[in-house]
């Protein structure tokens, strides 16, 4: 059996837009699913196993569909797949840690710091130069984080750190996707990524395990699989059919989405501070989009 290939990327932006959007609904149903049994007891390894077994288990039926071969579960970039999910699974963890602590809106803030992040190591990971107007953006965009925050404040919460680390290992989860984008086929990186998750969880999930005591409390817990696979599904395929510069923005959406969960289902809204750093921290974000926007090729957009 011949091993998975990636397809070929299609200039296709209006999609990719669409997939980004829809991407980042189902990443924001795992984090609000999360904090919701996080507060009914439910442990963060548990969790995060539940998370990665679902999307183990879609990923291989996907895969084995042409039957099961060692050829099909292969690629040539074997250590950066393993990274790319070993990053994936650390981000994981420590954002379900950290979302029984601290809320939805702050936790999605300090996440979107990670564009910033990127362009900070683009330039020793990636070989890029960035210029004077991105450093600026990257200074601004850590005035963001803390003024969001408040290092220094009494409220100050252990569980922010546990964010500040999930910023950087989803920043380099980042990096990787896009170099293996149209080179890897997702189905591959999809498999890869749930069964790092799931073998390195497990153990700690056995540990701590927690039988829900409702019904709905069981869905939801069993449906976060579904929906790490479907977003990660649709976030590989967007940037196959557009380029990152095209979709950066799209992805503060989760922000949103995050905002509006926060409100309806744990009735909270961001405070000054959060809304604030949040600002800058987008702002940022957004003027290293524009100097990236600009400096690509109008063909290659």
């Amino acid at each position: 059996m011949a091993r998975l290939v990636a397809k070929e990327n299609e200039d296709r932006p209006a999609l990719g837009i669409a997939f980004m959007l829809v991407a980042y609904l189902f990443f924001s149903f795992i984090d609000t699913s999360a904090k919701w049994l996080a507060l009914a007891g439910l442990s963060a390894f548990q969790l995060s196993f539940m998370r990665y077994f679902g999307h183990f288990v879609i990923s291989l039926g996907r895969i084995a569909k042409g039957g099961v071969s060692r050829d099909r579960f292969g690629t040539s970039h074997m250590g950066l797949v393993l990274l790319r999910g070993g990053l994936l699974a650390l981000s994981t963890v420590l954002n379900f840690i950290a979302l029984r602590y601290i809320p939805l809106t702050l936790t999605s803030t300090i996440l979107f710091s990670s564009p910033i992040i990127i362009c900070a190591l683009s330039g020793p990971l990636l070989g890029e130069k960035v210029g004077a107007w991105r450093w600026f953006a990257i200074a601004i965009g850590f005035v963001g984080i803390l003024i969001a925050i408040r290092p220094f404040d009494e409220s100050f919460h252990w569980a922010i750190l546990l964010s500040l680390v999930n910023a950087f290992a989803f920043a380099m989860y980042s990096i990787l996707t896009r170099k293996l984008a149209g080179i890897v086929a997702t189905d591959t990186l999809q498999f890869y990524s749930g069964l790092i998750g799931t073998m390195a969880i497990a153990p700690f999930a056995i540990w701590t395990w927690q039988n829900p005591t409702s019904l709905i409390d069981w869905i939801i817990m069993c449906m976060m699989g579904f929906y790490g696979w479907a977003g990660h599904e649709l976030l590989t395929r967007a940037h196959g059919y557009a380029p990152a510069t095209t979709l950066t923005p799209y992805g503060y959406s989760f922000i949103l989405y995050l905002t509006v969960w926060s409100y309806l289902l744990f009735n909270h809204l961001p405070d000054r501070w959060t809304i604030t750093g949040a600002m800058i921290i987008v702002a940022a974000g957004l003027i290293i989009w524009m100097r990236e926007r600009r400096a690509t090729p109008m063909s290659a957009i």
